[in-house]
């Protein structure tokens, strides 16, 4: 049987706050990884998942969705005759339309079938199987999330599931074989799980859900005519069902089981919560403990308010809608001349059917084994939990019930390190005191280099004071070199014109001579001040690199303080 998705994620919608993981009965369903971006994602795996629909109901973001058949249905029967099996949870999830949506899909040529009709084939058949103990010791299997539970995690326990077919697939099979219709079936029905018992049995061709199917009504504009409450009698193709109408209530099985033998030992079970944790334990006792019948459902409250229902009815209105039911069922139910004398449905179902023909199989799975404790040790301590205590905080944050089975789920690959609370929070602290350290040696860093800062300006300021003094010393050089050309050249000049000097040539070629003299001297002490200068900044430039080293120092010290 090719494995298909029912349950489906929307990766964009998953905000990683692992509700469906915590509210999630199978402890492989859910596979959570860390994206590149940091988020936790949590998809879900076909091959481990029992589509018990909780997660859907549990997700408060819009992440978990799932898959029926609805709109294929729809199309094909646009093209071809169909066989619509009514589940009796119809009227109390449609207290008030449920005769206008048989009828619609009447309108559309299809065949109406009462499911409840089925459910009492189904109690017939437990209640011959029991007298002739053909059966003993049996788990119910109404509920397919149950069934997909056992198959893939409580394999040993197949041989105490009941053999005898769903109410929908009694139904099924009555039709098939005993009816002769060979028309596809669409079962309209508020299990999400139901899409997995078709697939293995192969007996009804289309899950309809009663949430996809209003969507559907809602999204083509179809408007249902309303009828009264209390009108519970319908036209179908064959018998209306009778106290089988009460299968969806939680103890529906054991009340329909105690009508007819009221001393069987019947024990129930409902709810994700408790009914799993329950067949564990139901697996780990001796036989001589087990009830003669285990009748377990996976929804809390029946499949009345199932997964695939969205009902807006609380348990209280469901609860007052079965009692109504189930007081019409017994005014159609006939018996013998006394109180309690014999059913005389049951009679016909003697004369007409044979149990064998109400009988399925079912296809264990080879459980994972579990991990060793070598392996879980590993994964403990690359979580940082080191001893027993650290190994069992037991917080929950993510999703799991203890330390233990989430240890196991990342040895299986089904979760990261990183999604434990715990292990974030030490990561987070040994981080946060690392940081610390940084940011007190950053802080006298950063004091260091604003101290060689301001040495810095200083030295800048002096070099370019400095050069300030060699620009002008560079001028007032040129103007006194030109100075002295023009001197010098005067006194060429004078010598050229005075071959033989007297007295007062001689005195003034000394008094251009002195004047020549003391432009040497100011271009003597310009050169002085320059070289002075030159000398300033070149002390202010080595103090300048011995500064620059200081702070590459620093910086080293804080790379080695890093690493």
């Amino acid at each position: 049987m090719a494995i298909q998705e029912v349950i489906v994620v929307k990766p964009e919608k998953c905000v990683g706050c692992n509700s469906c993981v915590r509210t999630c009965p199978a402890p492989e369903a859910n596979i959570t990884k860390m994206l590149n971006d940091g988020r936790f994602v949590t998809s879900v795996n076909p091959e481990k998942c029992i589509a018990c629909g909780e997660c859907v109901k549990t997700c408060s973001h819009g992440a978990r969705d799932y898959i029926d058949d609805t709109d294929r249905c729809m199309e094909t029967m646009a093209r071809e005759q169909m066989i619509v099996l009514a589940a009796p949870s119809i009227k109390t999830v449609y207290p008030t339309k449920w005769k206008g949506i048989l009828n619609w899909f009447k309108s559309k040529n299809c065949m109406i079938y009462d499911v409840s009709f089925g459910a009492d084939i189904c109690t017939w058949a437990h209640v011959r199987a029991l007298e002739a103990r053909k059966v003993e010791k049996v788990i119910t299997q109404p509920c397919a999330a149950i069934v997909k539970y056992v198959e893939t995690y409580q394999p040993k326990l197949i041989n105490n599931l009941s053999p005898i077919h769903s109410p929908i697939s009694c139904a099924a099979v009555y039709i098939r074989k005993y009816l002769k219709q060979k028309n596809r079936i669409a079962v309209l029905s508020p299990c999400v799980a139901k899409k997995l018992e078709f697939m293995e049995t192969g007996l009804c061709d289309f899950n309809v859900t009663f949430r996809k199917l209003q969507e559907y009504f809602d999204r083509n504009d179809i408007r249902i005519p309303t009828n009264a409450e209390n009108d519970l009698e319908y036209e179908f193709e064959e018998r209306q069902g009778q106290l089988g109408a009460v299968y969806p209530r939680p103890g529906g099985l054991r009340d329909n089981l105690w009508l007819h033998e009221p001393d069987i030992n019947v024990t129930t079970s409902e709810g994700v919560h408790k009914v799993y944790p329950e067949l564990d334990m139901y697996a780990e006792m001796p036989d001589a403990k087990h009830p003669e019948v285990f009748d377990v459902l996976s929804c809390e409250f029946g499949c009345n308010v199932g997964p695939g229902t969205g009902t807006t009815q609380t348990v209280f209105d469901v609860m007052t809608s079965m009692r109504e039911i189930e007081r019409e069922a017994k005014s159609r139910r006939k018996t013998g001349v006394f109180k309690g004398g014999e059913d005389k449905l049951f009679k016909q179902f003697d004369e007409e059917l044979r149990i064998i023909d109400f009988m399925r199989t079912y296809h264990p799975v080879t459980p994972t084994p579990l991990p060793t404790d070598r392996q879980l040790d590993a994964v403990f301590t690359m979580m940082g939990k080191h001893t027993e205590d650290e190994r069992n905080y037991n917080c929950h944050a993510c999703g799991y019930n203890s330390c233990r089975e989430m240890a196991t789920a990342i040895c299986r690959g089904l979760n990261n390190v990183d999604n434990c609370i715990v292990h974030a929070k030490s990561v987070l602290t040994a981080r946060h005191s690392e940081l610390t350290a940084q940011h007190e040696l950053l802080t006298e860093i950063t004091n260091d280099c604003f101290e060689l800062s301001s040495r810095l300006k200083e030295d800048l300021g002096s070099i370019n004071e400095n050069m300030r003094v060699i620009g002008d010393s560079t001028d007032k050089t040129s103007e006194r070199a030109s100075e002295v050309n023009e001197l010098l050249s005067s006194v060429i000049e004078f010598c050229g014109e005075n071959k033989t000097m007297n007295a007062d040539a001689v005195e003034q070629l000394a008094e251009i001579l002195r004047m020549t003299q003391d432009a040497f001297k100011a271009l003597d002490d310009n050169v002085n001040v320059t070289n002075e200068s030159s000398e300033m900044i070149g002390k202010s430039v080595a103090e300048i690199n011995n500064l620059v080293e200081k702070i590459n120092l620093n910086l080293r010290k804080a790379e080695r303080k890093k690493s």
